[in-house]
């Protein structure tokens, strides 16, 4: 069985970040960290999903919308995946900090919070999405597109 690209990042040297994963043919998996794996500190599940709403929808939304692939929360609770067509690192970096910056000051219902656009749709939380957009934003200050690669101690 082939090892699979995600499984052969040592997670141990891993910190909030943005890297890249891998880059399928035109497509690049963006790897968004917003917490350092296994030291216990894990997004719950409401902030998860919250971020997953309004991050795919105001990403899908902007001038890179045609190129969003794929945004989605990993099942570790540790980050997200953004899939993007084309992809200009520093353009996408903006990208996740602008989207970032726009979860912090939307004011309104979380997109698709209801019945009908949602699985579970009572588990979406504007506060809990703020507060994760927030912190994310803090712990990419200061990053730039230097720092993309995983950090050394690869498997």
């Amino acid at each position: 069985m082939n090892r699979i690209a995600s499984f052969s990042v040592d997670h141990d040297h891993i910190v909030p970040g943005v890297y890249v994963s891998r880059v399928d043919g035109d497509v690049t998996t963006y790897d968004l960290r917003t917490r350092r794996p296994n030291t216990g500190d894990l997004m719950d599940n409401a902030s998860m999903h919250s971020v997953e709403h309004m991050f795919a929808t105001f990403a899908r939304n902007s001038q890179m919308g045609d190129k969003i692939v794929y945004f989605g929360p990993m099942g570790c609770q540790t980050g997200f995946y953004l899939l993007v067509r084309d992809a200009d690192h520093a353009e996408v970096l903006e990208l996740i900090k602008s989207v970032l910056k726009q979860i912090l000051e939307y004011e309104g219902e979380v997109f698709g919070a209801s019945r009908k656009e949602c699985g579970n749709y009572i588990n979406l939380s504007l506060d809990k999405a703020k507060a994760e957009a927030k912190r994310y934003l803090d712990a990419l200050s200061g990053w730039s597109v230097e720092k993309l690669a995983y950090p050394e101690g690869d498997a």
